[in-house]
Formats: C-alpha cells, sequence, structure tokens
C-alpha cells in the first residue's frame, strides 16, 4: 500500500480502515487528501481481498469539519469547478466501489465532511458527531454532491432546510432523520462498526457487490425497471462457485466458504 500524507490505511484480514489524517484542520479536505483518497480506494479495489471498508476521522474531535476553506478563498470560478469536480470524483468513488463503505462519523461532519460521508453506503455516528451543510453561511453552496446525496438520504424536505439554513444537528437529530443508521457511544463507535463490517465481509462477496450495485443503480430508475435490473442480477450469480457453496453449506448446516468466483 501506498504512504500518504493526508489519510491512514489499515487493514485486518477482509476490512480495510482508511482514517482522514489531518487532525490539526480537523480532517478538513482539501486536494492533496482528496487526490489521496481516490487513489486509496483504487488500490484497494485492485486488492480481492478486501470485502469491506470503514472510512472514519482522526481524533476526537472531526469526521471531516469541512472542505479547507483557506484554500478556497482565493479560488477564481474556473479553479471553483476543477474542485468542485475533484470532490465529486472521490463522492463517486466512494459511492460506487465494489465493497460496501461504512462511515464511522466521530465527530464533526460539515460541509464536505458531510458530502463525504453522505457517499458512504451508511453510517454509524459517534454520540459526540454533528452534521451540517453549512455553506450557505460562506455565500456558497455544497459543491461536492451534498444538494444531491442528502435529498435521496432525508427526503427533499429536510435537505432543503439543512442546506438553506445552514444550521448544524446533533447525532440524535441525524438518526431521527434518517441521515445515519445508528448512534453509538463515542468510545464504541469504531468497534461497533468494525463489528459490523467483519460480518458483511464474511458473506459471499459477489453477492454483497451485486445487491450494491442494484440499489444504486435502482434508485433512480422506475420500479418495474429496477426490479429487472434485480432479476438480472439474481439470475447472474447462479453462474458463480459461491451460490452453489452458500446454498450446499445451508442445506448442509454448515459455514459457507465463499471464493469470490
Amino acid at each position: 500500500m501506498s504512504t500518504h500524507e493526508t489519510i491512514l490505511v489499515a487493514r485486518d484480514g477482509a476490512v480495510a480502515t482508511i482514517t482522514l489524517n489531518r487532525p490539526d484542520k480537523l480532517n478538513a479536505l482539501n486536494e492533496t487528501l482528496l487526490g489521496e483518497l481516490s487513489a486509496a480506494f483504487g488500490e484497494l479495489e485492485d486488492d480481492a481481498s478486501i470485502q469491506a471498508v470503514i472510512l472514519t476521522g482522526a481524533g476526537d474531535k472531526a469526521f471531516a469539519a469541512g472542505a479547507d476553506i483557506g484554500a478556497m478563498t482565493e479560488m477564481s470560478p474556473t479553479q471553483a469547478h476543477a474542485f468542485a469536480a475533484k470532490g465529486h470524483a472521490v463522492g463517486a468513488r466512494v459511492e460506487g466501489a465494489r465493497f460496501p463503505v461504512l462511515g464511522a462519523v466521530n465527530g464533526f461532519a460539515l460541509g464536505g465532511g458531510c458530502e463525504l460521508a453522505l457517499a458512504c453506503d451508511f453510517l454509524y455516528a459517534s454520540d459526540k458527531a454533528r452534521f451540517g451543510q453549512p455553506e450557505v453561511n460562506l455565500g456558497v453552496i455544497p459543491g461536492f454532491g451534498g444538494t444531491q446525496r442528502l435529498a435521496r438520504r432525508v427526503g427533499i424536505g429536510r435537505a432543503r432546510e439543512l442546506c438553506y439554513t445552514g444550521d448544524m444537528i446533533g447525532a440524535d437529530e441525524a438518526l431521527r432523520i434518517g441521515l445515519v443508521n445508528a448512534v453509538v457511544p463515542h468510545a464504541e463507535l469504531l468497534d461497533r462498526v468494525r463489528a459490523t463490517a467483519k460480518k458483511i465481509a464474511s458473506k459471499g462477496p459477489l453477492a454483497i457487490a451485486q445487491a450494491k450495485r442494484v440499489l444504486l443503480r435502482g434508485e433512480g430508475l422506475p420500479l418495474t425497471a429496477a426490479c429487472e435490473l434485480e432479476a438480472q442480477a439474481f439470475a447472474a450469480l447462479f453462474t458463480s462457485h459461491d451460490q452453489r457453496e452458500g446454498m450446499k453449506a445451508f442445506l448442509e448446516k454448515r459455514p459457507a466458504k465463499f471464493e469470490g468466483k
């Protein structure tokens, strides 16, 4: 695995953990971090042994407190568009990864940090976590996919409220509106997320990858087309060793030994 300046990558069997590592800047997202994050996901995509990834932030204060405002202050419109494009590309890479990406939100997830979290498959939050899209306070709007992924996650009305007011919400409110899946005591967050990641990694990897693909692509399709997409993916898995092994193991009342093929 490559050495990075702004992130840490660790492996534990089939689970990798990527930690945003600029704690002195509350893990703010600059161009270096975005580039390293994209590269790390590319390397993990190429490693067939990795079946789930955890994304979190260094320190006790922040997952990522936003994009680096200091770096944005003097941007021209052309530069701002290029920066937004890089943020969108990273979000797409996280969202479209073949493996599930579990967000462990350990503190502030604001602006670009909230947008990065929204690209994860689902989120567990520390009871200290805080979420928001405060860009209107700076005279801009979310630029890394926030207006779109937030609306898809919590509904258009809640997304409008958060984007128009710039308000920050706590973990319990984030749970209530469906932004996160669970709120966990701060000290237990990573253990809880690791346990879930290891459970996912123990399942049939081809099935997990197809489930992720169908859920992601089907969201924007009419129901009939989405169900046909599901049926095609279901049928395709019957060509796999893992389908035969999984069903045989079930009938033999033993754990399945999946091979990802």
